[in-house]
């Protein structure tokens, strides 16, 4: 069948990514013998004719939509990025026949409610390599869909169980350059790399465990050094580890070191790191294989506000990450998070006041925190009446401690200005 995959996302949140998760879907499925066509939106200067000429020229039987993000996770101005997708799907209608399937991390989050607003045909959640290339091939057969795991059909829900796959080395890493071509302002591009999925530490707020799961998975070192090797002749330079937590297992992230230290070339490369479990030989690999920059998120300076979101790191921990890395020339972006259950005044003050006698090259400061389904979170402000049974979390719905509204703008903005390396 000919299959149209469309990456949806125009956001630079952050940083301007490669779609290398819908590259992934697209090379698994022409793998099992369907034309695929794919389209970044990110790359086109005008969106909603680049979509026209490649349906009017491709004329796809299948198309696919990549949901990456609901909303930009701010709670003051929300902005909702749906809308714009639901103008990609309309145009879709219009000009094709086609069956429209969504997937990707957004999707995956609020699978039924995105189907719901963006009226889809079908959508699968968790990982689209193992399960949208059999789907082609059983719309292709006329075949009943029951069973596939994951897969939503608008209106009738959930057709079979979702699974996860146990050897990530099994899927498919391509080479994003087979799909995309030249890319536009390549030196401004982060190539995203995956080394692991799934996540154990069960944050009260993160919704990795209902994209990812819980187990962690892992790629072989060897094989993730290959990919950057070839990611790197084709031109690119800047390498983005989206791993929640690179350092955990603390071995595997050294043995990963270690393979890119051996590449001819040496990467620049991010990554994020959970507080603690990072020793001197871990920070000394990583700068060795090429780490730039680290995100370390301690979220609060409060253990009592440590403990409601589920962190299990202390403020010595925290401390000596960050001295290590520096010790190793790695710069460090702090994040906090506040304004979650338990806040106070108090704790604000704490948490700000840590944070500034940190050895910190950036501060990232969050106000509120983004309610995702079937988070300890989510619960918590179920009990407490921030939310009801009915409240639709697919809209930017967030957790503020009552009594902080207007006051933890305020203090917040106060001590950024005083911090030229703080932001929000």
């Amino acid at each position: 069948m000919r299959v149209l995959l469309i990456s949806a996302n125009r956001e630079e949140i952050n940083m301007r990514t490669l779609p290398l998760g819908l590259a992934c879907v697209a090379a698994a499925t022409r793998k099992q013998g369907h034309e695929v066509m794919l389209l970044d939106l990110m790359e086109e200067e005008n969106p909603i004719e680049s979509v026209q000429k490649g349906i009017h020229l491709f004329d796809p039987e299948v198309i696919g939509l990549s949901i990456r993000n609901i909303d930009d996770q701010k709670m003051e101005p929300a902005c909702f990025l749906l809308d714009r997708n639901q103008e990609i799907i309309s145009l879709c209608r219009q000009l094709s026949p086609a069956p429209i399937i969504l997937g990707g991390a957004g999707f995956s989050i609020f699978p039924e409610q995105t189907l719901e607003y963006l009226e889809a045909d079908m959508g699968i959640q968790g990982e689209g390599e193992a399960v949208f290339p059999e789907l082609v091939d059983r719309l292709h057969r006329k075949e009943d869909l029951s069973g596939l795991p994951g897969l939503y059909l608008r209106g009738r829900g959930l057709q079979g169980q979702r699974t996860f796959v146990p050897n990530l080395d099994t899927l498919p890493w391509p080479n994003v350059f087979s799909w995309f071509g030249p890319v536009r302002n390549l030196n401004k591009s982060w190539m995203t790399v995956q080394t692991r999925r799934g996540c154990p530490m069960d944050c009260s707020y993160c919704s990795t465990a209902t994209i990812e799961g819980k187990t962690i998975r892992m790629r072989s070192p060897e094989a993730v050094a290959e990919d950057i090797a070839n990611q790197m002749a084709a031109g690119l330079e800047q390498f983005y580890f989206t791993d929640n937590i690179f350092n955990i297992p603390p071995d595997y992230a050294k043995a990963l070191c270690r393979q890119l230290i051996g590449l001819k070339t040496k990467p620049c490369w991010v990554c994020i790191l959970y507080p603690g479990k990072v020793d001197r030989e871990l920070a000394g690999l990583m700068a060795e294989a090429g780490c730039l920059n680290t995100s370390i998120g301690f979220e609060s300076g409060s253990e009592s506000v440590l403990r409601s979101l589920n962190k299990h790191f202390s403020f010595s921990e925290v401390r000596q990450t960050s001295q290590i890395l520096g010790d190793q020339g790695i710069k460090r972006m702090g994040f906090l998070l506040l304004g979650g259950p338990g806040e106070t005044k108090a704790t604000v003050e704490e948490s700000l006041k840590f944070a500034d006698s940190l050895p910190l090259e950036g501060l990232k400061i969050t106000v509120g925190i983004r309610i995702y389904p079937g988070t300890s979170l989510a619960r918590t402000a179920l009990q407490e009446g921030v939310i009801t049974e009915k409240t639709n979390l697919l809209m930017p719905t967030f957790y503020l401690a009552r009594g902080l509204e207007d006051w933890l703008y305020s203090t917040v903005k106060r001590w950024i200005a005083e911090k030229p390396n703080w932001l929000m």
